[in-house]
């Protein structure tokens, strides 16, 4: 049987604890604080990261899929080959269903739409994703629109590929970039003095959210051993609860 419970890590580096959402003798399914790495960073491999961080409680951890560093929420690993491969012929064969939510700049003129737009990895020297027709892989990517504010708006993102960066690619594409991006937006922290009008701000005047704004909230798969499908989700993070919140109040 499983055993769902939420643990709380210590852990060496500055960010929040790590929250265990689903664990078996198959898989482990977390909540990954934003700063934390999901594979061995290719500059600095002595970085920590997921596998080194839980290994020792856990043993070997066995990736599935990604989040880029700065993305929150939930990340599936397998425990054993058996459910590695199992798991990766899952979303080879899209069997495996992710939802994401993303605040964006500035406003949708659609309430649901799908982008379908091919990307091209490492297509500059920043080691973007790049829309590209020619050479890009097929991508597709349906959004919708949540609450919408005053020069923001919340998204919900589910991707139909796996592409690299492929939301934040996609969301910037139609001039709807993610608040804070530092690769495919402006990477400005949303500050309260940004939405209060007449605001005078001083030394209290902290970033709201200085990360990437996006956050991986549920993912459903099918069970490595049962293929029965199970569905976790991750609530959202300190920073992405606070600012949302300051928007509903400020940004109306």
């Amino acid at each position: 049987p499983h055993i769902p419970r939420n643990l709380n890590l210590s852990m060496s580096m500055r960010t929040a604890p790590v929250k265990i959402l689903w664990e078996d003798e198959h898989l482990l399914v977390i909540d990954k604080p934003p700063g934390l790495r999901s594979v061995p960073d290719g500059y600095d491999p002595e970085l920590p990261f997921v596998a080194t961080l839980l290994g020792e409680r856990y043993g070997p951890l066995l990736p599935v899929h990604r989040l880029d560093a700065d993305t929150s929420g939930v990340l599936l690993l397998a425990r054993t080959p058996e459910a590695h491969r199992a798991l990766n012929e899952a979303f080879a064969s899209r069997r495996v269903e992710k939802c994401y939510h993303a605040l964006v700049e500035g406003q949708p003129t659609w309430e649901e739409t799908k982008i379908d737009l091919p990307l091209l990895p490492d297509g500059d020297r920043r080691h973007r994703t790049l829309v590209d027709p020619r050479r890009g892989k097929p991508a597709q990517t349906l959004l919708r629109v949540l609450e919408r504010w005053r020069g923001y708006a919340l998204l919900e993102a589910r991707p139909l590929t796996g592409r690299t960066h492929q939301i934040r690619a996609h969301l910037a594409a139609v001039r709807l970039p993610i608040v804070a991006d530092p690769l495919y937006g402006s990477g400005r922290p949303l500050e309260l003095s940004r939405l209060k009008r007449a605001y005078r701000p001083g030394r209290s005047d902290h970033p709201l959210i200085a990360r990437t704004a996006l956050h991986a909230l549920q993912i459903t798969f099918p069970h490595p051993e049962t293929g029965v499908p199970i569905t976790v989700e991750a609530p959202y993070p300190r920073d992405f609860r606070a600012a949302i919140g300051q928007l509903r109040r400020w940004a109306r």
